[in-house]
């Protein structure tokens, strides 16, 4: 566990935390307060009140253990990548953003029952993807490999064949919009980053 640093582990940490209490019987209790909203109409009536923390709890719930061990893994690999070169409060900062991308555009396509890390994974792909082709300080180039399997298993989702075969459903435009934020947050992160460098 030495290899993964705090802000991973504690993204990771209270996501299995929830979905222990889910399993244990308090899915009840755990679920509501942490989906964007309980409504389709009116339109995120807790955020307007003031419950801003709906933005991004959503991508803490899990509804199975695939699904789970499959986003915890991509989370904690992807989290490491990002907090071991840009530290905590970047990775916070970067989850948070793509957690409130992904999450509302989930919300206006589909209604508020949804739920996972998908979206952020997909965001801190799309984000590490881009900073290996145009931030050289980064540090990293993504395997080709990991590129295809992410970018297969999108279209896989997207084809509709999962959601037949296995009866379950797939926040697509939750992976969508949080692949399209990383990728805008990674080219603005490293423009900066050049404009930074020319002026040293």
């Amino acid at each position: 566990m030495e290899k993964y640093p705090p802000g991973t582990l504690a993204l990771a940490g209270i996501s299995i935390a929830i979905y222990l209490l889910m399993i244990l019987g308090w899915q009840d209790t755990v679920v509501p307060p942490l989906l964007i909203s309980e409504y389709i109409r009116p339109t995120l009536p807790e955020i307007y009140g003031g419950q801003l923390w709906r933005l991004f709890t959503p991508m803490f719930l899990h509804f199975s253990i695939f699904h789970i061990v499959f986003n915890m893994l991509w989370t904690l690999e992807f989290g490491r990548l990002i907090e071991s070169r840009q530290g905590t409060a970047s990775l916070i900062l970067i989850s948070l953003s793509i957690s409130m991308a992904s999450n509302l555009s989930q919300y206006f396509v589909s209604g508020p029952i949804f739920g996972g890390m998908s979206g952020v994974i997909y965001g801190y792909f799309g984000y590490v993807w881009i900073q290996s082709l145009t931030n050289p300080r980064f540090g990293i180039r993504l395997n080709p490999t990991i590129v295809k399997l992410l970018l297969g298993w999108f279209a896989l989702c997207w084809s509709g064949l999962l959601e037949k075969l296995f009866d379950i459903s797939i926040a697509n435009t939750a992976h969508t919009a949080g692949l399209l934020s990383g990728m805008v947050l990674a080219l603005g992160i490293s423009a900066m980053a050049r404009f930074s460098g020319k002026n040293q």
